[in-house]
């Protein structure tokens, strides 16, 4: 017991002199430090006090918490893409650990969306949601930075101008051609709306240098550098496709057809809160949003989300 206090504290000796820190200071602010509680490390009382309802229905708050633990979960995806693309001598084993990690979270959402879809009475979703005008979900900058990460740029250019597009001319120029910029913009004029000038107003210049952080080491860049046979390895090949499929079909599919069943409950032609057409902004087949490309089949790609 005396030896391996002795090591413990020779250790200690050792991690304290690599930062011109004194152990004995250290272990004397140990004598005066309080107990770790399960409510301190995890932040409880903080955490449970973020729920601030602007209206006085009570379905509210199962749509704000709803999107706390989207966001919450979107944060531990980014977790995992820092470390996984920012390692500089990725294995073929890491690499696919990680994206595995990844696509649970991913799973997880999509599964989650029974909780919104099935989990508000639409009369008070139809009242409350006014109250949250021009909020929208797809002021999300997590997503925005997931999907950033997750592949070329040009994959993310509205299929309207992808032909030709040089995405490393200006980062700026492809901010503004990304898929989601129709969702936030007059089709006549261009004008922007409200809700994408704010968004923009907030996120841009870190949406900015993320794009120029991660241009060559997103989840793509990163699977080229592996081994070519290991490319090729039917388990990883699966799982690349499996988290494409996942976020840019199944999960946008959860999030489609729960907006749909409050939206359409009532008869006439109703917008998302912010405005936008949210048909052909949330819909597949239409922005037809492919992280992956080359590891899908021509049919694939031609019936891509059908």
């Amino acid at each position: 017991m005396q030896e391996n206090i002795e090591e413990k504290i020779e250790q200690l000796n050792e991690k304290f002199d690599k930062i011109n820190q004194k152990t004995e200071t250290h272990l004397e602010g140990l004598l005066w430090a309080k107990p770790i509680t399960y409510w301190d490390y995890i932040q409880t009382d903080a955490l449970l006090n973020l729920q601030i309802q602007r209206s006085t229905l009570p379905d509210e708050m199962v749509f704000i918490m709803y999107h706390q633990v989207n966001e919450l979960v979107f944060k531990m995806i980014l977790w995992e893409m820092e470390q996984l693309c920012h390692n500089a001598a990725t294995t073929t084993e890491f690499f696919t650990e990680r994206l595995n990690r990844i696509s649970r979270y991913f799973d997880m959402l999509t599964t989650s969306f029974d909780i919104m879809k099935d989990g508000m009475e639409p009369e008070q979703y139809l009242k409350f949601r006014n109250t949250l005008t021009p909020a929208s979900g797809f002021q999300s900058a997590q997503y925005r930075m997931i999907e950033f990460a997750s592949t070329d740029l040009i994959n993310l250019v509205d299929i309207r101008y992808r032909a030709g597009f040089d995405t490393a001319a200006s980062y700026s120029n492809t901010l503004e051609h990304m898929y989601w910029q129709a969702a936030g913009k007059d089709y006549h004029t261009g004008e922007k709306s409200y809700l994408l000038s704010e968004f923009e107003r907030k996120y841009k210049k870190e949406f900015l240098c993320f794009m120029e952080e991660y241009s060559n080491i997103n989840l793509w860049q990163k699977f080229q550098q592996l081994p070519e046979a290991d490319q090729k390895n039917p388990d990883l090949v699966a799982a690349m496709r499996h988290y494409d499929k996942t976020v840019n079909i199944t999960w946008v599919m959860g999030h489609f057809n729960a907006a749909k069943k409050y939206i359409e409950s009532v008869p006439g032609n109703h917008e998302a809160t912010g405005g936008s057409d949210w048909k052909k902004y949330m819909l597949p087949k239409y922005q037809r949003r492919i992280f992956f490309p080359k590891l899908w089949s021509e049919e694939e790609l031609k019936n891509w989300g059908e």
